[in-house]
């Protein structure tokens, strides 16, 4: 299975943040997930809620985060998109597809053109939009394939299987299976019929499924194996660098335990 850890940019900065990218990219994680925070997020959990927080308060903008990917991108070389990376490790030193999960609400405000046209130059490879319905993506769709990016859609425990085809019609780069109906945080155990719908999933798309919300340990990993194709860890990781506001954290000694966590879920995912 693909390891795919969530970050927050610009918590506690865009500095760590681009130390964060390195430090990842060189435990080996297949993809990584780069929140742009928001005020009002749509579905995450307080452990992420508090980080877009702390980005915000500094007067973090679109532009900013934007700047910093790119100037990371561009000095240092990238493997390959959304969906396309094997599952063998990474060579050291090369970054992993990196994915924007971002409001609409921030793409709609900017202008989807020009967000869509930035986020590619910046040097990311797919989009993950939250809060735009299924029944409005075919514009974001054909905008995000047009800049050689993936638009990837979510599917909830709650999702029709009617209303799940509809989203595949959109979707590329892999589909992101939300595991629990709610938001975002670590859980003890995930839920016992999310085995049926990845099962049922498998049988309609092609695409690679990953799981998240609720994932933070290496037996969590285990009983998706024969069931999905990657995992989705955030907050786990998040309360690593948030030691750094938190618990006056050393930037070092955060980065360290974060490329730790990750190094133990890398080590879990990419077991036969």
């Amino acid at each position: 299975m693909a390891f795919m850890p969530f970050v927050t940019a610009g918590d506690p900065d865009l500095a760590t943040t681009q130390k964060l990218l390195l430090e990842l990219a060189a435990r080996d994680v297949d993809l990584v997930e780069i929140g742009f925070p928001y005020s009002d997020p749509i579905a995450d959990g307080p452990v992420i809620q508090a980080s877009y927080t702390r980005a915000l308060a500094k007067k973090l903008q679109v532009g900013d985060i934007f700047a910093a990917i790119r100037e990371l991108t561009h000095g240092t070389p990238q493997g390959p998109r959304a969906g396309e990376r094997e599952h063998e490790a990474s060579s050291p030193g090369i970054l992993p597809p990196l994915v924007a999960m971002v409001a609409y609400a921030i793409i709609f405000r900017m202008g989807p053109e020009k967000f869509v046209r930035d986020a590619h130059g910046a040097g990311f490879s797919g989009l993950i939009v939250p809060d735009l319905p299924a029944d409005e993506a075919a514009e974001m769709a054909a905008l995000s394939r047009a800049n050689h990016l993936d638009l990837i859609q979510l599917i909830s425990p709650t999702t029709t299987p009617a209303r799940t085809k509809r989203i595949l019609e959109t979707a590329s780069g892999f589909l992101y299976c939300i595991s629990v109906a709610g938001t975002t945080g670590i859980r003890d155990r995930l839920p016992a019929e999310l085995s049926e719908q990845l099962k049922w999933l498998k049988t309609q798309t092609q695409l690679p499924l990953a799981v998240g919300f609720g994932i933070s340990r290496a037996d969590q990993v285990d009983s998706l194996r024969g069931l999905a194709d990657g995992v989705i860890v955030g907050s786990a990781l998040v309360r690593h660098i948030a030691a750094i506001s938190e618990h006056r954290s050393s930037v070092d000694s955060a980065l360290k335990n974060a490329g730790n966590f990750a190094a133990d879920l890398v080590a879990a995912t990419h077991r036969s």
